[in-house]
């Protein structure tokens, strides 16, 4: 398993652990990663995914997997969620354009 979230890209950090005495030792920030069920409305099924938490509330607040993947790039999505964004962008079509657009070319 890497460590590395397969929706936002997420993966360990480096730095320093600082003990009393102020010596550094070199130490790693790994990402809260879960393994979860997400469910595509476009497609009618089930995902799984090995996802950070942070992407677990970005995906709600976003409104669903497929709104997720859609504003999502394609560079930080791994290869199994680029291969399920292609099947919601063929099923659905490309994405809205967003409110802010649509007013400025009013």
């Amino acid at each position: 398993m890497s460590w590395r979230c397969d929706l936002t890209g997420k993966k360990p950090l480096s730095g320093h652990k600082v003990s009393h005495s102020n010596i550094k030792t070199k130490r790693r920030f790994m990402p809260n990663l879960q393994n979860v069920t997400l469910i595509s409305d476009a497609l009618g099924r089930s995902v799984r995914a090995c996802i950070s938490t942070h992407a677990l509330r970005t995906v709600d607040h976003r409104g669903g997997l497929d709104a997720f993947l859609l504003k999502a790039k394609d560079a930080q999505l791994a290869p199994k969620m680029l291969v399920l964004k292609r099947q919601i962008v063929k099923k659905v079509g490309k994405a809205a354009p967003a409110p802010a657009a649509e007013a400025a070319a009013s």
